[in-house]
């Protein structure tokens, strides 16, 4: 006599418990990274009242030269960071060899460490490096391109010329009452997003 047919059954309670598909690590840093940027650029003030020829003069004293870039760091904080940026852009641009090197320190960081999932540790010629040697490793390398070849002297004289720059306009704008009734809380930053892309990457 045969037997009876076996019923398939699912274990509808199994398939449930299973965790869903986590997005991947670098899809979450570009998200983070372009809600930041959009959230920054949203504080920006107009370019035509930063150049603004009616509102400049000269500072009376140090003191008040002090005062006005202060109170225009605040006001314009958004746009400095711009005109900072840009600077930092032109310089590694107009030094293709450096501008190469930094985008290969940035990807070592970025697969190496933020976006390597945690369960699979760093493999180099046989040998595997935990994740407090990779970080080490990798701050090590970092130090020895930024500081001890002309990458580092490129940047430090990019960033005082984005800084004079900063200082220079701050100075010569005169402040007025709308930069004291439009102060705001200040913003997490425009790069906020990188501790929440690394802590995602090591989950």
């Amino acid at each position: 006599m045969a037997s009876p047919p076996t019923i398939p059954v699912t274990n509808q309670q199994a398939a449930q418990s299973q965790p869903p598909i986590n997005t991947p690590a670098f899809r979450t840093f570009f998200s983070r990274l372009s809600s930041s940027i959009r959230d920054g650029l949203s504080q920006r003030r107009p370019w035509t009242e930063l150049v603004d020829r009616s509102s400049m003069a000269r500072p009376e004293s140090l003191t008040d030269a002090l005062s006005r870039i202060r109170k225009n760091l605040a006001y314009f904080k958004v746009n400095y960071a711009a005109v900072v940026s840009l600077v930092l852009a032109f310089s590694l641009f107009s030094h293709p060899l450096s501008l190469l090197v930094l985008v290969g320190l940035l990807a070592g960081w970025m697969f190496l460490y933020v976006f390597r999932p945690a369960d699979q540790p760093l493999v180099v010629f046989g040998r595997a490096f935990s994740d407090r040697e990779t970080l080490l490793g990798l701050a090590l390398v970092t130090v020895v391109v930024v500081f001890m070849t002309s990458v580092g002297s490129l940047l430090t004289s990019a960033l005082m010329i984005g800084v004079a720059i900063v200082c220079l306009h701050g100075a010569f704008v005169v402040p007025d009452d709308l930069f004291m009734d439009d102060q705001e809380p200040a913003n997490a930053g425009l790069l906020s997003f990188l501790g929440g892309s690394a802590a995602s990457g090591r989950v």
